[in-house]
């Protein structure tokens, strides 16, 4: 399986990230979050392979979160919902996401991508 890195271009943390895996030599596939949103299928796919909670992959500092008040009303929605929810607008997915092999990078923190990257060799 290739990297997918899905990012919105105009985000300072999707840059950094950007830049982090080029100047490490780490091959991926660039995506942008608002043409390619990923599916209802991908993110059901992903959170299982993270084993992460969904909530962790709400941008819970973006505006549209805000708008439609997730916040309090994620707590009410089954996970179908939330993944329906997610699906339907790439705005709501916290970014970047990193998809690689044996995992999934919600959000770029060094750190964690050094551990998971560097470590374990998933370069070019």
């Amino acid at each position: 399986m290739n990297n997918i890195f899905i990012e919105y271009p105009n985000c300072s943390t999707c840059k950094k990230a950007k830049r982090w895996l080029e100047n490490n030599n780490i091959d991926f596939i660039d995506r942008n979050i608002l043409k390619e949103t990923p599916t209802f299928e991908e993110l059901d796919l992903w959170i299982k392979i993270s084993n992460k909670d969904i909530k962790r992959y709400f941008n819970t500092s973006g505006l549209e979160y805000r708008k439609m008040n997730l916040k309090d009303n994620l707590n009410n929605m089954s996970y179908e919902e939330k993944l329906k929810l997610l699906s339907s607008n790439g705005m709501l997915i916290k970014r970047p996401l990193l998809i690689i092999k044996d995992d999934i990078l919600v959000g770029f923190k060094e750190e964690e991508w050094e551990n998971k990257l560097l470590k374990n060799k998933i370069k070019k």
